[in-house]
């Protein structure tokens, strides 16, 4: 039986606090919608100040929200959003949540550990959250945390795109997971492309710290590509493109999703093997870092996402996305 929520077909809205402004303005664009009228702000004491500044009853909203630095503001501005969303009698409330923090703590690493992910699941949830659009979660199965549908978009199809307008062939080129744990991915990036596929073995002594030991596979005398979910302290990318240089690599490439680039990671790229670091706009990238780093290039996944929104509003599967995308947006 199909509940009211499926059901809803109140007006599209489209919403966003100040994690994405910018990635929300060319999403409604690409909607043909204005984006919603909404003002956050901080009172004097550190409080969110929220003003939703027209009707929303019926309507079927949808909150662009990536969850990145500062975390635990913009964690909070959503929750917040939600809320007065649901107190004003939305008829569907989406979370569009290009990156999803606190994704890396998904399991218990450590005894006493707390598992973060499933408890902003549950905090999303209890504000009011009916829908969840991702993008490349860390780990898949944080789905599973969510008692509300969760539709999660991959980053593959962009990269891929650009890279089959590069003309990529299998004698020149690999493609290189930099850990066991993007393997699944860049294993589906590699058939789309029909690469060869080579792992990088990497230890990681420290939370923070990776180290990249040999290569199950061969990189000698191939252009590689890395391809990874995100790209924090930039470690693992930039130890496994010098690996695979000392490997006989004829240059390195990496594809990551979420720029998340905080500590000396720009500053690890740019003394690094890569000669290009292509990322998603799922994060804004600081003009000032954009212009420290001439290796780094932002792709807009803006185009993506608002077709993703409109399948979810016309409830039709978004399955396709998955399979195939046959144009980058103008954006980037």
């Amino acid at each position: 039986m199909q509940s009211v929520l499926d059901s809803v077909k109140g007006e599209m809205k489209i919403f966003a606090a100040n994690a994405s402004k910018d990635l929300a303005t060319k999403i409604a664009k690409h909607l043909g919608v204005e984006l919603g009228k909404a003002t956050v702000s901080y009172f004097h004491d550190g409080e969110i100040n929220m003003r939703i500044l027209e009707t929303v009853r019926g309507a079927d909203v949808f909150i662009i929200q990536s969850t990145s630095h500062p975390v635990n503001d913009h964690l909070m501005e959503l929750l917040i959003m939600i809320d007065a969303m649901r107190r004003s009698s939305a008829g569907r409330i989406t979370c569009v949540m290009p990156y999803f923090g606190y994704a890396r703590q998904d399991r218990r690493a450590k005894s006493h550990d707390p598992i973060s992910a499933k408890l902003v699941a549950d905090l999303i949830t209890t504000a009011g959250a009916n829908r969840i659009l991702t993008m490349d979660l860390h780990s898949p199965q944080i789905q599973g945390f969510f008692n509300i549908p969760v539709d999660h978009l991959r980053g593959i199809p962009l990269f891929a795109y650009y890279w089959e307008n590069k003309g990529v062939n299998k004698g020149d080129y690999v493609v290189v997971s930099p850990d066991l744990g993007s393997v699944s991915r860049c294993s589906t990036f590699a058939d789309r492309l029909g690469l060869d596929l080579a792992i990088v073995n990497k230890r990681r002594p420290d939370d923070d710290v990776s180290e990249a030991k040999h290569f199950i596979g061969s990189v000698r005398g191939k252009y590689a590509i890395l391809v990874d979910d995100q790209l924090a302290t930039g470690g693992s990318i930039t130890n496994a493109a010098n690996l695979a240089i000392e490997n006989g690599a004829t240059g390195v490439c990496a594809c990551v999703t979420h720029p998340v680039l905080c500590s000396d990671a720009v500053e690890k790229i740019n003394s690094s093997r890569l000669d290009k670091v292509l990322v998603l706009d799922t994060i804004v990238v600081p003009e000032e870092k954009l212009a420290d780093c001439s290796k780094l290039e932002v792709l807009s996944v803006a185009k993506f996402v608002s077709e993703a929104i409109c399948c979810i509003h016309d409830n039709k599967s978004i399955g396709k996305l998955f399979k195939s995308y046959d144009s980058l947006p103008d954006e980037r």
